[in-house]
């Protein structure tokens, strides 16, 4: 039985695309052992980790999944690739009504503290403590369309080749599948002639502001549909502060966020 908290975390529809996709279990050699936990319900709890921010050892026994069953199995769904095929499956679906507006890709970082492990570094925006950084890249009404991450004192500009490069193939409502955007803005951390060109190559416009020529006034023109972006992943409680020591798993609550911002859009 699904409870009102459950059917609002993760409706029918968002269920009926992320089931296809869950990964078979995986099997215990000495055989034997207990049935599967519902995966919905996992799925379900490992959305609530992500929403409210709690940790592990709080997720609240009403899901009717143990704390360590959650955490497996977030930990297995996450080397199977499951969050990134998730966020291709929704953008498939938003790409298929016309959804998604590739005239203009808007790219952008963002800098938070946490608590150590792998892809942390000193931030320069947080008196060097430990932090990492947040890559986003959207389209042009701020659906993210690829994330990342990185230690908090790389330069924003290490970001742009592997979000390019990470665009899916999505579906479009007439004709062939599309993976780039006609324009990319960004602001000025990207003005870098080698990325202008390595954009020209791919055929995507660069409109990246000049440093000393573009005023701020017409960088923010842009500018606030990438910073809304990623004021609605910093909605997920769990990314405000980083918790997970495993950059993966970090990257794995980033996507599902991502994830469940586009799939809201899909939902409208």
């Amino acid at each position: 039985m699904i409870d009102s908290l459950s059917q609002r975390l993760v409706p029918d529809r968002l269920w009926a695309l992320v089931e296809p996709l869950i990964p078979p279990a995986k099997e215990r050699p000495q055989g034997g052992g207990r049935a599967r936990t519902d995966p919905r319900a996992v799925f379900t709890a490992i959305v609530f980790v992500l929403t409210s921010g709690c940790a592990w050892r709080h997720l609240p026994p009403s899901f009717g999944v143990s704390v360590p069953t959650a955490h497996r199995t977030f930990t297995e769904w996450t080397e199977a690739g499951l969050w990134r095929q998730l966020h291709q499956a929704v953008l498939g679906e938003l790409g298929g009504q016309g959804l998604i507006d590739w005239s203009r890709a808007v790219l952008d970082g963002a800098s938070l503290r946490a608590k150590g492990g792998g892809l942390t570094g000193p931030s320069p925006v947080d008196r060097g403590k430990p932090g990492s950084k947040i890559h986003v890249l959207s389209d042009r009404a701020g659906l993210a369309l690829t994330v990342g991450i990185s230690a908090a004192n790389t330069h924003d500009s290490h970001a742009l080749k592997p979000l390019v490069n990470a665009l899916p193939a999505i579906r479009s409502r007439r004709g062939p599948r599309r993976r780039k955007p006609a324009k990319l803005h960004a602001d000025k951390a990207y003005d870098i002639p080698a990325l202008r060109d390595w954009l020209r190559q791919r055929r995507i416009l660069p409109r990246i502001a000049r440093k000393g020529i573009e005023s701020r006034d017409k960088l923010g023109k842009h500018r606030w549909v990438i910073e809304r972006a990623i004021a609605w992943l910093f909605g997920y409680r769990r990314l405000t502060i980083r918790y997970e020591r495993d950059a993966g798993h970090f990257l794995a609550f980033l996507t599902l966020a991502a994830t469940i911002t586009c799939y809201k859009k899909l939902a409208k």
